[in-house]
């Protein structure tokens, strides 16, 4: 089967081996894939948890049809011929395996490869991190920094389905952040703005945001601790703007907040299943009626992976790019 592999001198479509499905595993034939930071990070040579080095098949998240089951998946409701959205590990290649725990069934028949793409990574991701591990609850206040990604995007419209009172979102190339408000946010700010955390405390009446989903970090953590409300939290999904930086911790303690870190690298089998059986029972609805939706940036065919590749380094998109199946 064809795949994308890295090499020394980038990625490189190559011949490898189809994947056999373990028992707990189906086969799919892919469609269409996402592309995700975390994607970018192995294509360039580095590691992102037990993935990455040369003769790694890139790709975290794919959809296509399943082909075959093994019997531990079978057992729990899939078979072959089942449309899925995937996530996983080696899916930009003909054939990808995924744990039948992260092989969702597409809700909707008309729901194209493309659109599907754009959803599994989103959903997972920031249905855990807005409501599990932030708790957020109806009427609070929540901002999403890094808001048009399409993580970011997915978060401003989970917080609104789930009724936050007010939703703002950052994202600091004003084209992009003119359209956060088609997507949830009630107010869109510049986090590159000195005064974007005078702005969210303004808008709060002083008492600030009871949640922050953070895609950025780095520059941005201490104006996020002067602009969260006592007892409120931050999920640190990201690090969009830098890995390190300077962190207030009197700031952090005084008021008193939960710094939560979030990552799928380190969860087991089980926890991931958990992270989507939540997230299906809680938004499986919305998504099935269109309600929750990340929009395409722009699609690459499977022969321009690197075009694709290089356009998300730029971070000029808005929303997901989507490599089409080979």
């Amino acid at each position: 089967m064809k795949a994308v592999v890295v090499t020394d001198a980038g990625v490189q479509i190559q011949e490898a081996a189809t994947p056999t499905p373990k028992p707990n595993e189906v086969l799919v034939r892919v469609r269409a894939c996402g592309l995700n930071r975390a994607d970018l990070m192995v294509a360039s040579g580095m590691a992102h948890g037990r993935a990455g080095g040369a003769g790694t098949i890139v790709g975290l998240e794919f959809v296509g049809e399943v082909v075959e089951c093994g019997a531990e998946a079978a057992a729990n409701g899939l078979k072959p011929g089942d449309r899925v959205m995937c996530g996983g590990a080696q899916g930009w290649a003909e054939y990808a395996v995924a744990d039948w725990g992260r092989a969702i069934k597409i809700p909707d028949a008309n729901v194209s490869w493309n659109e599907a793409a754009t959803l599994p990574t989103a959903l997972n991701t920031m249905h855990n991190a807005v409501v599990t591990a932030g708790r957020m609850q109806a009427g609070e206040a929540v901002l999403i920094q890094g808001a048009s990604s399409g993580v970011g995007l997915m978060a401003q419209q989970i917080a609104k389905h789930k009724g936050a009172g007010l939703v703002i979102g950052t994202s600091t190339n004003a084209e992009r952040r003119a359209k956060l408000t088609d997507f949830g946010a009630d107010l869109a700010l510049d986090s590159r703005d000195p005064t974007w955390a005078d702005q969210v405390l303004e808008a709060t009446k002083g008492e600030g945001v009871d949640l922050i989903v953070d895609n950025v970090s780095g520059y941005t953590v201490n104006d996020s601790l002067r602009c969260t409300k006592v007892l409120g939290r931050i999920v640190n999904v990201g690090r969009l703007g830098g890995f390190q930086g300077e962190f207030n911790f009197d700031l952090h303690a005084a008021r008193r907040i939960d710094y939560i870190g979030v990552t799928f690298r380190t969860r087991s089998v089980g926890e991931v299943r958990e992270i989507a059986r939540l997230m299906q029972a809680d938004l499986g609805e919305a998504v099935a009626a269109g309600k929750l939706r990340v929009p395409i940036d722009s699609v690459y065919p499977f022969e321009q992976v690197s075009d694709a590749l290089a356009h998300m380094k730029t971070n000029q998109h808005f929303g997901k790019i989507v490599l089409e199946g080979a």
